[in-house]
């Protein structure tokens, strides 16, 4: 049986965020997470039975009907599913394969671009740290510059750094963020530009 994962939603987009923010590229959201970010965007994806499952050459076909050279892997929480076969078949047929993740799941498929976003609700393996390309916070409070240091003195020296504000408090936190990266200046600002520009 050829491999199917639960598909929350697909698109052609612009990255909205991190070290790629602005390239156009191929979103697909695997349904399923239990990580339970109190402030998620997209509770639904949550639970991956309500998703229907599509192949992987199914997806493949969608991906290439558009110019996309770039599919970013997305949830949910992504790594819940083994996508060995999933990144195989896209990497062969030419196409960049990027993932964001929470790393709470063990790291499966081989990667162009490994984004880990670590939550206080369930955090990341040891495992995953070293391979991590970018590291974005998510900030909702004060507490959570310290859980961007611990994160960044445990990844990769190579590792490109973001503090990323929680977009229903991002009036409050933002200023927060921009004197931060002032004092902390090997932190970025990443900002959920998709949202501005009204693109999914």
């Amino acid at each position: 049986m050829p491999m199917q994962l639960p598909i929350m939603e697909h698109f052609y987009t612009l990255q909205g965020e991190g070290y790629h923010q602005g390239k156009a590229a191929y979103f697909i959201r695997l349904g399923g997470c239990d990580v339970g970010c109190v402030w998620c965007d997209v509770k639904e994806s949550w639970d991956a039975s309500a998703h229907p499952l599509i192949s992987v050459e199914q997806l493949l076909d969608k991906v290439k009907k558009t110019p996309a050279t770039i599919v970013v892997i997305t949830g949910g929480e992504p790594l819940m599913h083994n996508l060995d076969e999933l990144t195989a078949v896209f990497r062969n047929a030419g196409l960049k394969m990027h993932i964001e993740t929470s790393g709470a799941h063990p790291l499966s498929g081989t990667w162009d671009w490994i984004t880990l976003s670590p939550k206080k609700f369930k955090a990341p393996l040891d495992a995953i740290l070293p391979f991590a390309n970018e590291l974005k916070v998510v900030v909702f409070n004060k507490t959570d510059f310290e859980w961007a240091e611990k994160y960044a003195a445990l990844v990769s020296p190579g590792c490109r750094l973001y503090i990323a504000p929680e977009w229903d408090k991002s009036e409050q936190v933002t200023p927060l963020i921009i004197d931060y990266i002032k004092a902390h200046p090997q932190w970025q600002l990443s900002l959920q530009v998709h949202k501005y520009i009204n693109v999914p």
